[in-house]
């Protein structure tokens, strides 16, 4: 079994209403994302999945996302903008456009700061 991942980066803000901290308040992250492949074989050039065609699949949906008050966006009406939900709405973007038959998206990892992450796969 092979594994790749991309890592890319959006700006974003939001408030989590319902917690008991700080980040009630309106706050800001520079979030990492990275996104994860796996399959049995690679094509004929040795790779799993190009990571440039990955990069540009991904970074379409993090624009839907940067520079954004995402409590305000359409995806986070039915749940809060949390690391989780984030990972899960990326996640579902691009399950579709990254499974080949011969890779699929295996999971979708989200950090709001360093050293905390949230993961979200089906």
């Amino acid at each position: 079994m092979f594994e790749i991942s991309v890592c890319l980066h959006f700006c974003g803000a939001h408030r989590l209403p319902e917690h008991a901290g700080a980040c009630r308040n309106p706050h800001g992250h520079n979030w990492e994302v990275e996104i994860f492949l796996r399959g049995e074989q690679t094509d004929k050039v040795g790779v799993l999945a190009d990571f440039g065609h990955v990069k540009t699949l991904a970074g379409a949906v993090l624009q839907e996302l940067d520079h954004h008050d995402l409590n305000v966006l359409p995806a986070f009406a039915d749940a809060p903008p949390t690391s989780e939900h984030i990972a899960r709405f990326i996640f579902r973007r691009l399950a579709a456009d990254l499974d080949t038959g011969r890779c699929r998206l295996h999971r979708v990892r989200v950090s709001e700061t360093p050293g905390t992450s949230a993961t979200y796969w089906e």
